[in-house]
């Protein structure tokens, strides 16, 4: 246990240098291995781990999905979506808060990352609102707190590797994740109406489209439900794999944006090359987690850890909501993909062990990885390094920080009673596996 301590504060110490996240983990996890084995151990493990890693096919849907991604960003598909939220509820009060919340929660569901859906919504919707009037406080807030709903809303990413380290089903993890994240847009939209209500000086209403022009802007995000359609339905009607269909949507994705006429050229180039540095990255990410657990598992760590929480004279549900408050608290200093992959393969085994409202084991790890997923968005919005907060900011300049971080405690509060639901009545997460 001091071992696995030692380089676990190796790795903090690292990352509070700033040296990259990747290297901050395995580096200090390189060390650990050959100080508990040898050097010959390490060359081997080095050599045996990356073409393991590497070569999964599983892995092949992250960049697949991160393509589709990319190419709704360039291809306009997000412009679509704002234009047809705010012809809908724009005249409103709060109108194009909701229309970003909206628009956010559409583009997510072809996007996969949260940071991406924050930027792009931003980049489409930020303009309009300080044109029409908005508060920098709500603007900023409601942008960053829709941006979490690209990893909330399937495809995501963060679910995505979740489900590869704890080997489990891709789909059902999708579909589990449905409900939860429409309650967070439902209760993100609430947030927005309750907040101009109170203080109707944040936001003013803007002008009433006719029908003729909400029905003519609904018309141009119809390539985003069909592909929505396509990509998850051939799923869920056990057409293809989710590898597959992630594939399957990219192509989509791609035909629509060089039909409309908006990816071409540069944005063709920025797509292919977003999706190969995020790739890059990730995998980097995965090679550095690989090894600082392997690092940790010789010092039996993970092993003693679970043997310890087990028997601790408190009530499991307890000691999943500690688990939680410790993921929100990590997120202050880690990316998502970054604490998945550091302490799933270590503390799964622990959650898996208790008893849990009598949950089978598949159940359990799919209603555990929804709670994490949520979770992860909190850790996205809080202070002090909300990772959403910085991207918005670093777009709108002329809002203050610590007033966009003011505006998004509502929300905040919001995700926290969502987490509540889904702990406490975990059929809201795993209800759906009946039907599937």
């Amino acid at each position: 246990m001091t071992s696995g301590l030692i380089i676990f504060g190796l790795m903090l110490a690292l990352m509070a240098l700033r040296v990259p996240i990747a290297a901050a983990m395995f580096i200090p996890g390189a060390l650990g291995y050959a100080w508990m084995s040898n050097d010959a151990a390490l060359l081997n493990l080095i050599k045996g781990s990356a073409v393991a890693r590497l070569t999964v096919y599983e892995l092949s849907v992250i960049p697949l999905f991160l393509l589709m991604g990319q190419f709704a960003t360039q291809g306009g598909l997000s412009r679509a979506l704002f234009r047809a939220a705010s012809a809908w509820v724009g005249h409103w009060r709060g109108g194009l808060a909701f229309a970003a919340i909206l628009a956010s929660a559409a583009f997510g569901s072809v996007c996969g990352s949260s940071v991406a859906t924050c930027a792009t919504i931003t980049q489409v919707a930020y303009g309009e609102m300080k044109a029409a009037g908005y508060h920098g406080r709500l603007s900023t807030a409601v942008l960053a707190t829709g941006g979490t709903l690209g990893i909330l809303i399937p495809p995501s990413v963060p679910l995505i590797v979740y489900a590869i380290l704890t080997e489990q089903n891709i789909a059902k993890l999708f579909a589990a994740a449905f409900i939860p994240g429409l309650i967070a847009t439902a209760g993100y939209l609430a947030v927005i109406a309750i907040t101009c209500r109170l203080r109707p000086h944040l936001a003013v209403p803007g002008p009433r489209h006719s029908w003729s022009e909400r029905w003519h802007a609904l018309l141009g995000v119809w390539p985003l439900l069909a592909i929505f359609v396509v990509v998850f339905g051939g799923i869920y009607g056990g057409w293809f794999s989710p590898t597959e269909g992630a594939s399957i949507g990219a192509l989509a994705t791609l035909t629509s944006g060089l039909l409309s006429g908006e990816l071409r050229g540069d944005g063709l180039k920025r797509a292919l090359l977003g999706t190969a540095e995020t790739t890059a990255m990730v995998f980097m990410i995965f090679l550095g987690a690989d090894m600082m657990n392997s690092a940790l598992a010789l010092t039996l760590m993970p092993t003693h850890l679970a043997q310890w929480v087990g028997g601790l004279p408190v009530p499991p549900l307890a000691i999943v909501a500690g688990v939680l408050a410790f993921y929100v608290v990590l997120g202050c200093v880690m990316d998502e993909l970054s604490m998945l992959l550091l302490t799933i393969p270590v503390i799964f085994p622990t959650i898996m062990g208790l008893d849990l409202f009598g949950l089978a084991p598949e159940p359990k790890a799919i209603w555990f990885g929804i709670l994490v997923l949520m979770t992860v968005g909190i850790g996205m919005l809080a202070p002090p390094v909300g990772l959403n907060v910085y991207v918005v900011n670093g777009m709108a300049r002329d809002v203050p920080m610590n007033e966009t971080y003011k505006g998004v405690m509502p929300f905040l509060a919001s995700d926290v009673l969502r987490l509540l639901l889904l702990l406490f009545v975990p059929a809201v997460t795993v209800g759906v596996l009946r039907w599937l």
